[in-house]
């Protein structure tokens, strides 16, 4: 019983030790982190975005929305991702899918749109916005 309780143990703490967060965000190193798509530091907390997806269910970071939205077109799985974006107004990490979207920001990349977590007077939802986004093309620095 004694080994028993040794090899649980152990597996347990192999199991903890070798798990990451693999489903969900990830932590931005703000000013350090470069956006997946025009590679410009990601420094603006209120425009940032997230993806994940893929094979390995990697994240890939980005510093706006439209960045993101431009790359997961050439991504096989962009319809299966986890994409979420932050609130423009206070930073908090939302499901881009769920969010709405409000017209006229100014964006690290210029694509306009800010997330917030409620409809508020003139805001899109997110196939809207994405089509606006994906209209307006943008060069990636």
């Amino acid at each position: 019983m004694k080994y028993l309780f040794y090899i649980l143990s152990i597996v347990t703490l192999f199991t903890i030790s070798c798990s990451n967060n693999d489903t969900g965000i990830v932590d931005v190193k703000w000013d350090r982190d470069a956006c997946e798509r025009c590679r410009m530091v990601i420094s603006d907390r209120h425009f940032a975005a997230q993806v994940r997806g893929g094979p390995k269910n990697k994240a890939y970071l980005f510093d706006d929305l439209g960045c993101a939205v431009h790359w997961l077109q050439k991504q096989k799985w962009a319809d299966t991702a986890k994409i979420w974006v932050t609130d423009y107004r206070n930073g908090k990490w939302l499901n881009a899918r769920t969010a709405h979207y409000v017209s006229g920001q100014i964006t690290p990349m210029d694509f306009e749109f800010g997330a917030v977590a409620e409809p508020i007077k003139g805001s899109v939802d997110f196939a809207t916005a994405k089509a606006k986004m994906l209209a307006k093309k943008q060069s990636t620095h």
